[in-house]
């Protein structure tokens, strides 16, 4: 039996190496930096450890960054281009419906290469998250696809799963949030100046919700552990964390994991899409759990 092509946008932050070696064909999606007063369109398409430090340092410097969904053409011609090298089922994943329109502009550019090619056929999964646990679902289709399982199987199980995964988001500084809207000024201001660290997580409908401020890295640490404690990770066994140049959390928090679950947790850095949305220094954990995500 064909095995399925695997796809996905690169919200699910998987590093370079990774993708290629799997062969998961990858969409690279926008952002735009502004420094020194001038535009600069780029891609996530980081393919060194390094380029992401930069990225992080440039905002350090006082450059913003911000997002906009991949536009139609793009998703048209990276599916056009799985066509015609004789895609068939194709398991594509991309950025939280609750943070962008692309799951439906995916969707549309698939539907029109469809009329050119009756047997290509996209599954398109909104994993209502993004970074790793959108990364997290990619590596659970990938295992799924090599063993053999179709397509479909694969989609409805990867939907079936994803409200099991939680999520852990700590952002260092609120003015970034209050740039995405997510804080108001006032309280951005008093957070920045008290250390008050916010907790956020993805909710049923995939938007990135505050629901808990902490003051200071530690304690915002000491959060994920308590939680950890009260439901640990459940199946599938996997553990991912991830951070915007914030290493000392990220290893904190991978040792933690290590000696309390014996589990070796996934570590990388973020990329830009989120990260922009984020700043420097922020960190987050992810894992499955057996009851429904924020149900405990």
């Amino acid at each position: 039996m064909q095995k399925f092509t695997l796809s996905t946008d690169s919200t699910c932050d998987l590093y370079h190496d990774f993708v290629v070696e799997h062969d998961i064909k990858f969409v690279p999606l926008t952002f735009t930096v502004e420094k020194d007063g001038k535009l600069e369109d780029r891609l996530d398409n980081f393919t060194q450890y390094s380029q992401y430090v930069d990225f992080y340092n440039e905002l350090r410097a006082g450059a913003f960054s911000r997002t906009s969904m991949l536009n139609y053409e793009s998703h048209y011609e990276h599916f056009l281009k799985l066509a015609k090298e004789g895609a068939e089922d194709v398991v594509h994943f991309t950025i939280s419906s609750g943070l962008s329109p692309t799951k439906d502009v995916a969707a549309q550019a698939a539907a029109d290469v469809k009329k050119d090619f009756p047997k290509f056929r996209v599954f398109v999964v909104d994993p209502l998250s993004a970074t790793v646990g959108q990364g997290a679902l990619v590596r659970q289709a990938l295992i799924w696809r090599d063993a053999g399982k179709t397509a479909q199987e694969t989609y409805d199980y990867v939907n079936e799963i994803k409200m099991h995964l939680q999520h852990f988001v700590i952002a260092d500084d609120l003015k970034y949030l209050r740039r995405g809207g997510r804080v108001g000024a006032a309280s951005a201001a008093i957070g920045s100046m008290l250390n008050i660290k916010p907790v956020l997580t993805f909710d049923d409908a995939g938007k990135l919700v505050v629901i808990d401020k902490v003051k200071g890295t530690r304690k915002a640490i000491a959060f994920i552990k308590a939680k950890m404690e009260k439901e640990g990770p459940a199946d599938p066994v996997h553990v991912f964390i991830v951070h915007t140049d914030n290493e000392p959390a990220a290893r904190e928090l991978e040792a933690y994991v290590k000696e309390r679950f014996g589990i070796q947790p996934h570590v990388q850095i973020m990329g830009p899409v989120i990260g922009s949305h984020l700043g420097p220094n922020a960190f987050a954990l992810g894992y499955f759990t057996k009851s429904r995500r924020n149900a405990f």
